[in-house]
């Protein structure tokens, strides 16, 4: 089992980390994707979601995940086949969890033939309840990424005692 760093946010930073900035990128990748369908078929109202859509599919791999929340912090799965510790990106705030993945692979066929194969995946978690974004584990093991979050405590009340005054 190979572990992946965990990019932790706390808040409070006024840097954008760089894997919300990737997703930033991704987004206008398919903003431009969905522009593009809908120029190639001349406009037109009605089916503006449904470029959205394939523009999302086509650039988008969401692979199949289970979440679950068990002894007092959450457990993810990720079937991630083919992709590599170096090739994985995980950010965690205490409400949400970003895993993005990217590969890009060249190889020299026969002669002058060449196969170019990219390969890009996302996930966006929402978690129901705060997590403690310190205790935030991934791991990856035979194409199958393990997240768990441990949830926050819950702050205690402190109880003053005030004296009434005579």
């Amino acid at each position: 089992m190979s572990e992946i760093a965990v990019q932790k946010i706390n808040g409070g930073g006024s840097a954008s980390p760089a894997v919300f900035e990737e997703v930033k990128e991704l987004f206008e990748r398919v903003r431009q994707r969905a522009f593009d369908l809908f120029q190639s078929r001349k406009g037109g109202p009605g089916t503006e979601l449904n470029d959205w859509l394939t523009a999302e599919r086509d650039l988008i791999w969401a692979p199949e995940s289970e979440f679950v929340e068990k002894d007092g912090k959450f457990e993810i799965q990720i079937a991630v086949p083919g992709f590599d510790v170096k090739d994985m990106q995980v950010a965690a705030t205490r409400g949400t969890l970003l895993v993005r993945a990217a590969k890009h692979k060249h190889e020299k066929g026969y002669g002058n033939f060449c196969l170019c194969e990219e390969k890009e995946l996302f996930r966006r978690f929402e978690f129901p309840k705060p997590i403690d974004v310190d205790k935030v584990k991934a791991n990856l093991d035979k194409g199958v990424l393990y997240i768990t979050a441990a949830k926050a405590e819950e702050a205690k009340e402190k109880k003053v005692a005030v004296a009434a005054a005579a």
